[in-house]
């Protein structure tokens, strides 16, 4: 059951500024509740129900958003960097304000399915180590792949850790100088795909993730873009 707040503090926690700057702007008659000017900045509402407007912009308010990228490489899967574009500089200012975060990481030049959020739970959930979940990726590599690599996949493969890497798959497509396959790992160490084809002999070109637990890329959205998990997407991730 929702609860009513103070309008500067619900504000606030989007991300529309500081709780003196949310002031000067209601007194200024920046914000509207079902309409009406306010300019008490201690009325409570509750913002599940009213109508908030924020210099005639609607608010949508939810506790937490949800978003699916398709990563583009040359881009780095962080919040913010002082030398290179960040996923979350290619998500709009509406959702900027919830402030979101990718969950695990994409190497730079790493293209694929990302999840930003700001739920810190289910980010938890499915970074786990405990929970295994299941990452999926579109592999090129230099050099020709056959059962030997998929036993060796099957079986962990010591790529320079205390522990070798648990139990993955190898579905090989084409094997060729230059080969296409398809790898699932349960685990997420630093550049670990790199390093498990490294670890054979073998160099990954193109690496790009297309799916995460059952939650699969969405195939219309192209480099860059993003869209907003469906609520089923979202209960497939938290189960």
């Amino acid at each position: 059951m929702s609860k009513k707040e103070r309008i500067d503090k619900i504000l606030a926690n989007l991300g529309y500024g500081s709780r003196k700057d949310i002031k000067k702007n209601i007194k200024s008659g920046m914000v509207k509740v079902n309409n009406e000017v306010i300019k008490n900045n201690s009325i409570k509402i509750d913002p599940y129900k009213e109508n908030i407007k924020f210099k005639n912009k609607k608010i949508n308010y939810r506790k937490f958003i949800y978003l699916m990228l398709n990563k583009p490489s040359g881009v780095i899967s962080a919040t913010e960097d002082n030398h290179s574009k960040t996923v979350i500089d290619l998500i709009d200012d509406e959702y900027k304000a919830f402030n979101p975060f990718p969950v695990g990481r994409l190497d730079k030049d790493t293209e694929g399915l990302l999840i930003l959020t700001n739920d810190g739970d289910l980010a938890h959930k499915l970074l786990s180590p405990k929970k295994h979940v299941d990452k999926k990726y579109y592999v090129k590599v230099e050099g020709y792949l056959d059962e030997n690599d998929k036993t060796a996949f099957k079986e962990g493969l010591d790529i320079g850790e205390k522990n070798i890497t648990l139990p993955a798959e190898l579905d090989i497509k084409k094997s060729n100088e230059i080969s296409e396959c398809y790898v699932i790992i349960r685990e997420g160490k630093f550049h670990q795909i790199k390093r498990m084809f490294i670890s054979l002999g073998k160099k990954v070109i193109y690496l790009k993730r297309i799916s995460m637990g059952n939650v699969e890329l969405d195939s219309n959205l192209k480099l860059g873009e993003y869209r907003e998990l469906t609520s089923k997407e979202i209960d497939i991730l938290n189960r």
